[in-house]
């Protein structure tokens, strides 16, 4: 028979002014995203007057509408898409290759995880950075985005660790027997047994890839390159949308019109994340066991 455990008083009152400040915790959070929603499929007017709280006005599909017909947006998303999947894809080969070397003992690894480590730290700062990518003429070219922080040297670390510590040097002296080199060792059984890293790692730099919008800033000229992220820069913050028709001098033309920029502006946003809040409810799985890589273990 299974034991009831009994609360007391006390256990009762703690419980339930946990579970309430958890909750409105989590109203609060949630809030934000959820008006964001509500505020892109309803009237861009009684979103205007304040009149959207927690339901959908005036269903309107406007904004999605003015979104997926503008180039700007449609460039931008294709441009996000690819730089999320090269950079991440290089990212993920450069950390496991270099987390796994650094993994086995070799000549001269001390200093070289000083060097690394020394990057943690110190940095050549944001004016050379531009003029190596101006001397190696990546200037408007793809690996502008994708090049500059190839590598997370914490991330590399988090790897060199993970490895070290769940495939032993044993498994690949046993591999070498039979012929195993490093490469294929590495290949063959240190990947397959480093899928949750690996799943961790994708997440981490995809996420990054996906809002990056900085280096486009420094490198990126050309407006058919531009991120997505950046084209919602322009869109919430230099209003590029009302600024290009100013020159009208009709006001209600002007407040329709700054009524639909707002309204684009939530849309963007949804669309902007929407791939994003898709890829964290399959990668969720992995957060258990991921949180708990390069912890000191007992």
């Amino acid at each position: 028979m299974k034991r009831r455990i009994k609360y007391t008083r006390s256990d009762v009152i703690f419980q339930a002014v946990n579970t309430f400040f958890l909750v409105a915790l989590l109203l609060i959070i949630l809030y934000p995203l959820y008006f964001v929603v509500i505020a892109s499929i309803s009237s861009p007017t009684e979103v205007a007057a304040g009149r959207v709280l927690l339901w959908p006005r005036g269903i309107s599909l406007t904004g999605y509408k003015q979104v997926l017909s503008d180039n700007d947006v449609i460039f931008g998303y294709r441009n996000t898409i690819l730089y999320t999947i090269l950079g991440t894809t290089i990212n993920i080969i450069l950390t496991m290759t270099a987390g796994y070397a650094l993994s086995v003992d070799f000549v001269g690894k001390g200093p070289l995880m000083l060097f690394f480590s020394f990057t943690m730290f110190f940095s050549g700062g944001m004016i050379p950075a531009y003029f190596l990518m101006r001397d190696l003429h990546l200037l408007d070219t793809v690996w502008a985005m994708v090049l500059p922080g190839a590598v997370s040297v914490y991330n590399m670390m988090i790897t060199r660790t993970f490895i070290a510590g769940n495939i032993p040097q044993a498994l690949f002296e046993s591999a070498e027997l039979d012929g195993c080199s490093r490469i294929r060792f590495f290949i063959y059984i240190v990947i397959p047994l480093s899928g949750v890293l690996m799943a961790i790692l994708t997440l981490f730099y995809g996420v990054a890839h996906w809002n990056s919008y900085f280096n486009a800033i420094l490198y990126i000229s050309k407006r058919e390159r531009f991120p997505l992220q950046l084209v919602l820069r322009e869109i919430l913050i230099l209003n590029k949308v009302s600024a290009s028709d100013m020159a009208n001098t009709d006001p209600e033309l002007l407040a329709q019109m700054q009524d639909t920029a707002d309204l684009m502006k939530y849309s963007l946003i949804i669309i902007s994340s929407l791939p994003v809040l898709i890829l964290y409810p399959f990668l969720q799985r992995f957060f258990v066991k991921g949180v708990m890589i390069g912890s000191v273990k007992g």
